[in-house]
């Protein structure tokens, strides 16, 4: 819809001796709808949630102001937008990520804040300067009133036709669509022409010829059509064209848990070094994550240090007759910002080089009609969006390889990309993003930011929310899966265990209530409501005569938490080899509500990372980095409260076997082996 003003010019009345000449600007309609919701409260804090449907025409930009209603409430930090506070009014604007809205579409930001007295819900909400009033400004007529036949007038509407592709044309998934668009603009010229799927804006060609290339587009029904605008701003839509992307493969139906009913894939070269161990055989027959840590590890080339392609990998899958594999996508630019023993081969610009030499390589494999009848499971990058939101900014512990990353884009590009050409791949795929853990982001302050970024990123892939079948948490970590003694309710002398050093004001204890609440979170964000929940049990049983078997009778707080807790760790942001950890629960399907699997992702008995610097060669022939949090003797960092690391000696790098370790997590086993 537009609307016309009609501006009477001074300087034209004058021109015209009196004659009133009235000129035609049109805009844009502008309409919104505004939600403001507080998540969560407590003495003189808050948490909101902002969510502002757009229903007028596409936006490229957007400010969204709105009034406070007590004077005591300010805004602390926010996430998702940028932002300013005069008073009680207060202004987000989008990131450099979030600036395109279609219509209908939200926009969705949160923040914490402060109050006193009272906590009123924000009023008078705009986008940019529009009222949200639920509905959109009208067209209204342009005044004429001129005596002279020489008055100007509007120029005709355009013309446009979507001349590629034609109507009922076929593509193969992940495909790549190249539309094109005649336009003219008689009495006037054409100022650009816009390329939409359904209302959601594709790209903009501003000359003739008008084209554009949509690439990585997922299996589906599209309606496709070109608006093309005039000097004016006048615009004209084209007649919808319909095109279906057919899967690339397509040999089953995607089911809601892919692990129910499946037979998972064992990985033979573990499975033979567990086995190879005393008493390793009670657990080597466990399907567990196959990691694709590098390019090479893809296609296994002599003297990469390889033993199996991922090709290879699917044939035994099917050899084994196993109906289920998983992987781990791990090769992000700038991998693992904030530790050392983890960095990837990949620079922090090398996004093409992630996208051409990594992604699309592991995407072709999955695509294979060879291995339609196996549900290939994909771990998306580890550690990596978790990272933006509590390691790139002034938060303790943050690193300047974090803040790059953040400031370069190319962790939510890579990962944007990843989950587009996966999900195309086929039907019988399914991709799990690595949400943290409970010691990582169990604190409101990084709960909420966290759920908006990895909403805001899945909106962003090709497919949107159906690329993302759900989350993993505590890969590769050590967290408990359930406390039954020390709760997030648990009270010593009168007060919550919350102020506690171990739990540190933290809203959870343990991977199964944070995974469950961190689930219905990024529900109400917008992703499927049928999404599931991993969690990695492959090192977090904490079994053996350490474990405690009742809560502590102590009146002190600290001693009672420390005595009670299952996990044992010093610190729980302690992450390399940690001493004493078990393994945990086996691998099982929907254990629990909200829970797809029990999952051993990261093989036990492969080591987190070397304990003391091991120069380039034989054993390490990556040249693997050196991370102190690896070092026993280790004191510590922000992110760890600067504790002691609480690691085990003698550790090889990173993905080597660890004999000592694996015996460990046996003698730990809980449940017991």
């Amino acid at each position: 819809m537009r609307r016309k003003l009609a501006l009477i010019s001074a300087a034209a009345l004058a021109a015209t001796g009196g004659v009133v000449v009235i000129t035609n600007q049109a805009f844009a309609a502008a309409g919104c709808s505004a939600k403001y919701t507080i998540t969560n409260q407590w003495p003189g804090g808050f948490q909101a949630q902002v969510d502002v449907t757009n229903l007028g025409d596409a936006l490229t930009s957007w400010n969204v102001g709105w009034d406070f209603g007590n004077a005591s409430q300010t805004i602390t930090q926010i996430w998702n937008a940028n932002k300013t506070q005069s008073g009680l009014h207060v202004n987000a604007t989008n990131m450099s990520y979030n600036g395109n809205v279609a219509t209908n579409g939200t926009i969705s930001f949160g923040f914490t804040g402060n109050w006193s007295g009272a906590n009123p819900s924000g009023t008078n909400f705009t986008v940019n300067g529009t009222a949200c009033t639920g509905s959109t400004s009208s067209p209204s007529a342009s005044a004429s009133a001129s005596a002279s036949p020489s008055a100007s007038s509007n120029p005709t509407a355009p013309v446009v036709s979507l001349t590629s592709p034609t109507s009922g044309s076929t593509f193969t998934a992940p495909a790549t669509v190249g539309l094109a668009a005649s336009a003219s603009a008689p009495g006037s010229t054409v100022s650009k022409v816009e390329f939409y799927n359904g209302t959601t804006l594709l790209g903009t060609d501003t000359s003739s010829p008008y084209t554009f290339s949509w690439t990585n587009v997922a299996t589906g029904s599209y309606s496709l059509t070109a608006k093309a605008y005039n000097a004016a701003n006048v615009s004209t839509t084209s007649t919808a064209v319909s095109i279906t992307v057919t899967g690339g493969n397509t040999g089953g139906t995607h089911v809601d848990n892919p692990y129910v009913g499946a037979k998972v894939y064992v990985n033979p070269d573990w499975s033979a070094k567990a086995a190879a161990e005393p008493g390793g055989s009670r657990v080597s027959n466990q399907p567990t994550g196959v990691w694709l840590d590098t390019i090479a590890a893809i296609t296994a080339p002599s003297g990469s240090g390889y033993t199996t392609s991922m090709r290879k990998h699917l044939d035994n899958a099917l050899a084994q007759g196993a109906t289920l594999a998983q992987f781990v996508i791990y090769n992000l630019p700038g991998r693992d910002c904030a530790a050392l023993a983890s960095n990837g081969e990949l620079g922090p610009t090398e996004i093409n080089r992630y996208k051409t030499e990594y992604i699309d390589p592991i995407a072709a494999i999955e695509a294979d009609p060879k291995y339609a009848s196996i549900r290939i499971v994909n771990i998306v990058e580890i550690d990596s969006l978790p990272n933006l939101v509590t390691n790139a900014g002034g938060e303790a512990g943050a690193t300047a390889a974090c803040a790059t990353m953040k400031a370069n884009g190319n962790y939510v590009t890579g990962v944007q990309y990843a989950l587009s050409k996966l999900h195309a791949a086929g039907t019988n795929i399914y991709n799990y993003i690595d949400a943290a853990h409970h010691g990582w982001l169990g604190w409101d302050s990084n709960f909420g930011p966290a759920a908006q970024l990895f909403a805001s990123t899945a909106q962003g892939a090709t497919g949107g929310f159906s690329t993302v079948d759900g989350f993993i948490t505590n890969t590769a970590n050590y967290s408990a899966l359930s406390e039954p003694f020390v709760t997030i309710n648990a009270t010593v002398g009168g007060q919550s265990i919350r102020q506690s050093k171990w739990v540190d004001w933290n809203f959870y204890t343990d991977e199964l209530t944070f995974a469950q609440a961190f689930r219905n979170q990024l529900v109400s964000l917008g992703f499927n409501s049928n999404i599931g929940m991993l969690i990695d049990t492959s090192r977090n049983g904490w079994g053996g005569s350490a474990r405690p078997t009742a809560a502590s009778t102590s009146t002190d707080m600290n001693t009672w938490v420390n005595a009670s807790r299952i996990d044992r760790r010093i610190h729980a942001g302690n992450w390399c080899n940690q001493s004493g950890a078990g393994l945990g629960e086996r691998p099982r399907a929907t254990p629990a509500p909200g829970i797809d699997a029990y999952v051993w992702i990261k093989p036990p008995g492969e080591s987190d990372g070397s304990s003391s610097l091991i120069p380039t060669g034989p054993n390490n022939p990556g040249g693997k980095g050196f991370d102190g949090m690896c070092d026993p003797a280790y004191t510590g960092n922000g992110r760890n409260g600067n504790s002691m690391s609480g690691a085990l000696p003698n550790a090889p790098v990173s993905g080597a076997w660890f004999s000592a370790q694996f015996q460990q997590l046996m003698q730990n086993a809980y449940p017991a082996l």
